[in-house]
């Protein structure tokens, strides 16, 4: 019986080990972003498809405002409220001595400049997705935004979630640079697929989750309840987005829909976002939700 029980004991501190190892941060190296240059022009592009401002500015900032990423908004959740940092060019509190290794890794493997897991509150895996060459554009533009030295805040999570070790349990579970539409899709509909899927993030609002936080991707943008707030987001797939691809490209344009109702809430930013793009690129997110599969 003492040998079973040692056993038992040897083989539990194995799978410890193993589980330990498995779920450490797996960042990238500097190989990855060798020869990489940054274009700050097409990074702004990036930056507004991307939302990385509707978080990361102050709560209801305007105009030139937006461009200082101070952090400080607050995000509930079923885990805890986490609360934006300071992505600014402060070298201090902010984000202006990392490199474009360190933002990579930050946003395609969600590792923090000190090897940490980061939270998926910041959505790395749909950015886990990006090209790399646009994760360089961005750094490039974000060099030119300036600086603030307000200092960020903790997350107010409760434990466990407040251990960061089990987030890479959650990676090897969902952290993913697989699309979730695969197929011959056209050449505007794959540039829509990249937008709504890696850039713009949309179903990190518009697809419902699992008990740890997980997107069940069976019922891709079917509709989710608001996370620590009332009422769900809208089913944009063909099942109830009945609108045509003028009208969805008219609705990220100016924020109308066909019955003449107005955006509200966050989606209003990514409006915003979306309607500082090229045409061409609300077209591509259009003609893409038109191949997404429909899901009543």
């Amino acid at each position: 019986m003492l040998r079973i029980l040692r056993y038992l004991v040897g083989l539990g501190l194995i799978v410890a080990a193993a589980l330990w190892f498995v779920t450490l941060p797996k960042p990238l190296s500097e190989a990855d972003v060798a020869g990489l240059t940054g274009d700050a022009a097409k990074g702004q592009a990036v930056f507004w498809a991307s939302g990385c401002a509707s978080c990361h500015m102050a709560d209801g900032a305007k105009d030139a405002e937006q461009l200082v990423l101070k952090g400080g908004q607050r995000f509930g959740s079923d885990f805890g409220t986490f609360i934006a940092p300071n992505i600014s060019q402060d070298p201090e509190h902010g984000i202006g001595d990392w490199s474009l290794l360190d933002l990579a890794n930050a946003l395609k493997r969600g590792v923090g400049r000190k090897g940490e897991h980061l939270y998926p509150a910041l959505p790395y895996a749909a950015y886990a997705k990006m090209e790399m060459q646009d994760v360089a554009d961005l750094y490039a533009f974000l060099k030119t935004l300036p600086a603030d030295p307000t200092p960020s805040a903790e997350h107010e999570l409760g434990f466990p979630f407040s251990l960061r070790q089990g987030i890479g349990v959650w990676k090897l579970l969902f952290l993913s640079e697989d699309w979730v539409i695969q197929g011959d899709l056209s050449p505007s509909a794959t540039r829509g697929r990249y937008i709504a899927e890696a850039l713009a993030h949309c179903g990190e609002c518009h697809t419902p989750r699992n008990l740890i936080g997980g997107l069940k991707t069976s019922a891709w943008l079917s509709g989710a309840p608001i996370p620590g707030g009332k009422g769900k987001t809208p089913n944009i797939t063909p099942a109830k987005l009945t609108w045509s691809p003028v009208d969805i490209v008219a609705y990220l344009t100016t924020g109308f829909t066909p019955d003449y109702d107005s955006v509200g809430g966050h989606m209003a930013h990514v409006v915003e976002n979306l309607g500082r793009l090229p045409d061409s690129d609300r077209q591509a997110v259009a003609d893409y939700l038109a191949v997404v599969p429909a899901v009543e």
